[in-house]
């Protein structure tokens, strides 16, 4: 990988996503970074795919809402004629080969896909290249060192979903406090048997002010 591709997924950016037992915590922090994903006021990097399926995004802004806009197509295209939401590894599978079609003109990206259907919580990263590696936590971006060093210290088996929403916001908000390309601000998403659910502002500062 040439040094300024890697520079455009990884500048300014760091994602967060766990699966428990009853669910998945996708976070990411909220930098708009000119020339990356994503330069407005509003920096979503978690994107809600269907109300049990999202994402985390790092990577260039028109790669990866292309592939949010597809995922989306495609699930509720599976959603009308199977009469059941899309599985979270087919959304995987589907990622994976926008990818693979990319390759002469590679995505600029790397994506986590989460989410909870009938086989239970679901978590799958994506990378540049297509490969898909199922995960029971991962970080990407710039900050994903720091995070990963909050991550292996603090992940065990038997974590509740609002364990792991702790974890992966203070994992995100280190990696704000070490990495310069990391900063302004975190967001959280909570995907259960209940399905997508986005954190407010005051939920989310109750747990790092802990």
């Amino acid at each position: 990988m040439s040094n300024n591709v890697e520079e455009k997924i990884l500048h300014g950016t760091t994602t967060v996503a766990i699966k428990v037992k009853d669910g998945v915590v996708l976070c990411a922090d909220m930098r708009a970074s000119a020339g990356y994903f994503i330069a407005n006021n509003n920096t979503m990097k978690i994107q809600k795919i269907e109300q049990h399926a999202g994402l985390t995004l790092a990577g260039g802004v028109a790669d990866a809402q292309n592939i949010v806009d597809v995922l989306r197509y495609h699930a509720n295209v599976h959603r009308i004629q199977n009469q059941e939401p899309i599985p979270i590894k087919s959304l995987a599978r589907l990622t994976s080969l926008m990818f693979h079609q990319n390759r002469g003109y590679p995505f600029i990206a790397d994506i986590l896909v989460g989410g909870y259907d009938n086989q239970g919580p679901q978590l799958f990263n994506i990378d540049m290249f297509g490969s898909v590696e199922e995960k029971n936590y991962v970080t990407t971006g710039s900050g994903s060192p720091v995070a990963y060093g909050l991550l292996e210290e603090e992940y065990k088996d038997n974590l509740t979903l609002d364990e792991a929403k702790s974890i992966a916001l203070r994992a995100v908000k280190a990696a704000i406090t070490r990495n310069i390309g990391t900063g302004d601000g975190i967001n959280v998403a909570l995907i259960d048997k209940n399905g997508f659910q986005l954190l407010d502002n005051e939920r989310k500062k109750a747990v790092l002010d802990i």
